[in-house]
């Protein structure tokens, strides 16, 4: 079993930034990737950003440039810097962990508003 939980969500201004931390704890040793995804109201969950263990990364265009994922292999913490927050960016940031062999764990999410 995995256990995540996010944090660093809030209300911020158009422009400005936020970071979210998501805190792995459990049996990590078959990771295959983590990821954020994010749900704004009345539309479906979306994928923001992805990082395998090698470190590579994906990014949805909506927010390349802006935000960068990463993590901390020695703290099992996984981070989103999000600079240049627009309105639209504003959902229930959620963060993924998959393991190897192909089983999903979610925290409970984390509300980031943007105002004009």
């Amino acid at each position: 079993q995995v256990q995540l939980v996010e944090s660093g969500g809030g209300l911020v201004q158009a422009g400005g930034s936020l970071r979210l931390s998501c805190a792995a704890s459990g049996n990590m040793f078959a990771v295959n990737y983590m990821g954020w995804y994010r749900q704004a109201p009345g539309k479906q969950r979306e994928l923001v950003a992805t990082i395998t263990t090698g470190g590579t990364t994906n990014y949805a265009d909506s927010v390349k440039g802006r935000f960068t994922i990463s993590r901390d292999s020695a703290k099992n913490t996984m981070y989103l810097q999000m600079n240049s927050l627009k309105p639209e960016d504003t959902a229930v940031y959620y963060c993924k962990l998959l393991t190897s062999n192909w089983v999903d764990y979610w925290g409970q999410g984390t509300q980031v508003t943007v105002s004009p």
